[in-house]
């Protein structure tokens, strides 16, 4: 009699447990992507290092204050996105990295930042790094383009979204100019925001 009311609570505890790792939900398709570290200097003028965002989960995109074209849509989305999360409760925080490094000063940034309604509360903008440094860093990490031809004042770059996890790996990337899949982003960065 003893042992039978001993395991009637150890099974509930068990199929509490049980069902509650069958609600954690997860990534599908995560892309696992390990990304090296890059240091730098925000908009702030304060020290970056790619290295201090472990344990963090983040977005990460690539812009430059000269872009005519695709960057001050992709700063106004990514706003939008930092809104959402903000509402949602998510803690994630924000990095867009200059891929026009040696033109980008930060208050350069600040005031392209400022100008897309961007809070610098989880948002970084950075620069201070080499031309060179960004073009492999973007390829290597990211696998997008940050190009810079001789002479030219435009600097061909991809318009993703990353999302990073909490161990430095890029998990998802997402349409970041047009058609910015909102709802998605916000559900993946929960679910890495749980983790």
């Amino acid at each position: 009699m003893k042992k039978q009311r001993l395991l009637i609570p150890l099974l509930f505890i068990t199929v509490a447990i049980l069902l509650s790792a069958c609600g954690e939900k997860e990534l599908e398709d995560p892309l696992e992507w390990e990304i090296d570290n890059i240091s730098g200097t925000t908009q702030a003028g304060e020290d970056f290092a790619v290295d201090d965002m472990e344990g963090k989960v983040w977005l990460a995109n690539f812009i430059f204050t000269s872009c005519d074209t695709v960057c001050p849509p992709m700063t106004r989305n990514m706003t939008k996105i930092q809104d959402q999360l903000e509402e949602e409760g998510i803690e994630a925080e924000i990095v867009s990295f200059s891929v026009d490094p040696e033109v980008d000063t930060p208050e350069m940034l600040k005031e392209f930042a400022q100008a897309q309604d961007a809070d610098f509360s989880n948002w970084s903008f950075v620069t201070g790094y080499s031309q060179e440094e960004i073009e492999e860093y973007a390829q290597d990490s990211f696998g997008t383009v940050a190009q810079k031809p001789e002479g030219a004042e435009q600097v061909s770059h991809g318009s993703s979204f990353f999302l990073v996890d909490k161990n430095n790996e890029v998990m998802k990337h997402y349409k970041g100019e047009t058609d910015v899949p909102y709802e998605q982003i916000i559900e993946d960065a929960q679910i890495l925001a749980d983790q």
